[in-house]
């Protein structure tokens, strides 16, 4: 993933409670993500919804989030695909210690800002326990969310206009 223009900005996030077992799946995706272009920007967020909130209020492109996300049919299942931003609701307040998707992107209009496109690559948890470290089904996962990623980002950074100045 080098060689894209510096003008484009692609914020990829890694979200989750590394201390709730695959609750940890977007920071450790980002452990094994490799180089990126130079407008790509890697930042494990763990718990910190709102920090996460405030860079949104940068100028960024596309924002790619990496997450665990909850058990549908098959722990293990990596899932991509674009963020609902018309359902969010006003009325989450600021949360400071919620890092939830849809927490961060209220905690960010309730900040006056607008979430950019976003891309969720998500696996579905097989445990969220009190404990560190991934189920191996999880962890089974890891490689191929990390090809997901990357090919996310390629795809936003074809198609992401470039800024001018």
């Amino acid at each position: 993933m080098t060689g894209g223009d510096a003008t484009q900005r692609i914020l990829v996030a890694g979200i989750g409670n590394i201390f709730l077992g695959d609750d940890g799946f977007g920071p450790e995706v980002l452990r094994h993500v490799g180089a990126t272009d130079a407008g790509v920007q890697l930042t494990d967020y763990g718990i910190r919804g709102m920090h996460l909130a405030y860079d949104l209020l940068g100028e960024w492109d596309a924002l790619v989030l990496v997450d665990a996300i909850p058990c549908r049919d098959t722990p293990g299942a990596v899932h991509v695909f674009e963020a609902d931003h018309q359902s969010r609701t006003a009325a989450v307040g600021l949360d400071a210690h919620a890092m939830d998707p849809a927490t961060v992107f209220a905690s960010l209009n309730a900040l006056g800002g607008a979430p950019p496109h976003t891309v969720v690559v998500g696996c579905e948890v097989a445990d969220v326990e009190d404990r560190m470290g991934l189920s191996d089904v999880v962890a089974a996962a890891v490689p191929v969310a990390v090809r997901a990623v990357e090919s996310v980002v390629a795809e936003l950074l074809s198609r992401t206009p470039v800024r001018e100045g």
